[in-house]
């Protein structure tokens, strides 16, 4: 018995130093293709019509423009202090990953920076580089790391001040776009908007995936009959949760289930034929991990 422990553990070692290396491999190939990728949409498609991006992305894109001085060197740059200080304020592998996505989208966008543009085209310019600069980035973030400077200001000021990441960065680029607007001309700065909108909308498909989670929080005096049908139905889990009213004060069980966004109207659905008159409280979810819960389950 001894023995057997003693060699499935050797066995787990040995699959774990074999797993890590190939596991680093894998981050790297995909830093590498999300960097280049949106190098691609900066360098073929954006830069080429005078539209940026929000960010330090959009503030080098602006001097690349107004100087002509190519774009993957104000990239590095400019991101340089700011991955300096992830690595003293976040940590070393958010700053290398970090460091290395900035450094593979310099050398793609100065690889690409004398090459034809695939489109003169303001809207298809739009649509096309939005899609894969935000393809790009986003698999970039969900790999550990980041392209663009602004968000680990945005991330490291909001431990601060008592504002989300998401505001920051939105005030950060409103101040750019208006900016954009007295230098590159309000047309431009309108298409610029709408190709952070689409870019942003892509990043957050890639990070998050296309089925994303939901919470639900269902109040009904049938509970057990409910979670069976939740069960029966969608093959989901669900916790009872104990509560007062706050008015009634009467003692009740309240249920707390995650679906897939697919599986939400087939829920409300099975909740309304047992008890028409339920309380359902639904949110968004931005990750969910552990326990039971597999995106799969969707049927």
């Amino acid at each position: 018995m001894v023995e057997s422990k003693t060699s499935a553990s050797r066995a787990s070692i040995k699959k774990s130093k074999v797993s890590k290396p190939v596991a680093f491999i894998s981050k790297i190939f995909f830093i590498t293709l999300g960097a280049m990728i949106a190098g691609v949409g900066l360098e073929l498609f954006l830069v080429p019509n005078a539209i940026i991006d929000g960010g330090i992305t959009g503030i080098s894109l602006m001097l690349t423009n107004i100087t002509g001085i190519p774009l993957g060197i104000f990239l590095f740059v400019i991101n340089l202090p700011f991955v300096f200080v992830a690595y003293k304020q976040v940590g070393k592998k958010f700053a290398f990953s970090s460091l290395y996505g900035i450094a593979v989208l310099s050398l793609t966008s100065g690889f690409l920076h004398h090459v034809e543009a695939f489109t003169h085209d303001k809207l298809l310019a739009v649509l096309f580089g939005a899609l894969l600069l935000g393809g790009g980035v986003g698999l970039v973030l969900r790999l550990g790391g980041t392209t663009d400077g602004a968000e680990i200001v945005a991330i490291l000021f909001s431990k601060k001040v008592n504002v989300s990441v998401g505001q920051i960065i939105l005030v950060i680029n409103i101040v750019i776009f208006i900016v954009a607007g007295f230098l590159l001309g309000w047309d431009s700065a309108m298409y610029s908007i709408f190709t952070y909108f689409i870019a942003s909308k892509i990043m957050d498909i890639i990070v998050e995936g296309l089925d994303e989670s939901k919470s639900v929080t269902i109040i009904t005096k049938q509970y057990e009959e409910v979670a069976e049908a939740i069960m029966r139905n969608l093959g989901r889990s669900t916790t009872y949760l104990y509560a007062r009213g706050g008015m009634s004060k009467e003692e009740m069980q309240v249920i707390y289930c995650v679906v897939s966004r697919l599986e939400l109207s087939m829920l409300k659905t099975v909740v309304r034929e047992i008890d028409p008159g339920a309380f359902i409280a639904i949110e968004t979810v931005s990750d969910v991990m552990g326990g039971s819960f597999t995106k799969e389950k969707a049927h």
